[in-house]
């Protein structure tokens, strides 16, 4: 069995706007090290990041703990929503009524999805038997579970706005998704 933990990025700075080069706050840092102590007794072979520093720096910890090398993956990046969003919210239940909704210059929930399906499923053929981290983002984990659970919906996307690190760890066998769960770390330690 393939046992595959997505760990969503911890708290940004959202002072910072170039979305690709946002860093943690000092919580935000302090969570990651306690999200990499929540593993001590986890045998993590591989490390895969989104190229964004928030996940990057999320993961840090972790993979210093386990002494590997963080792989960046450009598909698990977050979604190009295209440009700056007044009212995030609507849009976002938009997209989610309607996977191909998407403003010109971004992307749809359906090729977020098609992506992060695409670079998941390299790693599975790879990691047979294996415990991979894979540091993502809300939407583009989101867009995963719904294609294994496809009731996985804008409510349960919202229900994550919060939750940072999140961490659902997903077991595969022969490639092919069997179940998942959230992993509860306290991060007020």
């Amino acid at each position: 069995m393939t046992e595959v933990y997505f760990i969503r990025h911890s708290l940004r700075d959202n002072a910072a706007y170039d979305d690709m080069d946002v860093p943690l706050t000092a919580e935000g840092e302090k969570r990651a090290l306690i999200l990499a102590d929540a593993f001590a007794n986890v045998s993590i072979e591989q490390i895969f990041s989104s190229p964004f520093q928030r996940s990057i720096r999320t993961l840090n910890p972790l993979a210093h703990s386990k002494n590997l090398e963080i792989q960046l993956i450009s598909d698990f990046r977050e979604r190009n929503v295209g440009h700056e969003i007044a009212d995030f919210w609507p849009f976002a239940k938009r997209q989610w009524n309607d996977f191909d909704y998407k403003f010109a210059d971004g992307e749809s929930l359906r090729e977020v999805q098609n992506r992060n399906i695409s670079a998941l499923e390299q790693i599975l053929a790879t990691s047979n038997n294996q415990k991979v981290a894979i540091g993502t983002h809300g939407t583009s984990l989101s867009t995963i579970l719904n294609f294994y659970q496809p009731d996985f919906q804008f409510q349960d996307f919202q229900s994550l706005a919060g939750k940072m690190p999140y961490v659902i760890k997903m077991d595969f066998a022969e490639n092919k998704y069997l179940t998942h769960q959230v992993i509860e770390i306290d991060y007020e330690q």
